[in-house]
């Protein structure tokens, strides 16, 4: 059966409201309670901490990806280009994944780029282009600072029981990057291009 809806109801529904504000629900830093993890609130906090220095360190990496692919150049540019495309696609599902665990254990998300820039551990590039060893440089400086925070991460949770946060930097963060910091690192091996030694 159809319902009648009177026309002062129907600009309700179709009128967009512009500039809502309202008070956030839930703060910065905090995590809600009661949740059925079997984690204590504390416990979660620690990991919510770690972890979004974790994504806000993965966020700047997966961007210093696309900026290098973008701005490459050289003998090497095919090579490289698609390299740090699909190296940064992998970061894209990185960050998600660190990003689900944060809100799964009841945090909130460090996610807008000022954000991100206040907070990451890995120096900031110039805007203009930088020559192909300068730019693996600073991808392999960044890797080392994930790989050591995968690390400290793992062995928090592990000594707190948060089994999920320890698997999570160890297989989905940790491994990804160790494998791409050495695919990077193969960039700068001295190999000669046309003639043997």
């Amino acid at each position: 059966m159809a319902v009648a809806i009177k026309k002062a109801d129907t600009k309700d529904l179709v009128t967009p409201h512009w500039h809502e504000k309202a008070n956030e629900i839930q703060k910065w830093g905090t995590v809600t309670q009661d949740l059925p993890l079997g984690l204590d609130a504390d416990v979660r906090a620690k990991s919510c901490k770690a972890l979004n220095q974790l994504l806000a360190d993965s966020i700047a990496l997966r961007d210093l990806y696309k900026k290098h692919h973008w701005q490459v150049a050289g003998p090497t540019f095919y090579q490289l280009h698609l390299l740090f495309d699909k190296h940064f696609d992998e970061q894209v599902e990185i960050v998600d994944t660190i990003a689900e665990r944060i809100q799964l254990l009841g945090g909130v998300t460090i996610a807008m780029g000022g954000d991100v820039a206040e907070v990451t551990s890995i120096p900031r590039p110039p805007r203009g282009k930088e020559e192909v060893p300068v730019q693996i440089s600073r991808l392999l400086e960044a890797h080392k600072i994930i790989i050591e925070e995968c690390r400290k991460i793992a062995k928090q949770a592990d000594d707190n029981g948060d089994d999920g946060t320890n698997d999570l930097a160890v297989s989905d963060v940790l491994r990804t990057n160790e494998l791409q910091a050495w695919f990077i690192m193969q960039h700068l091996v001295d190999m000669p291009l046309v003639h043997a030694k």
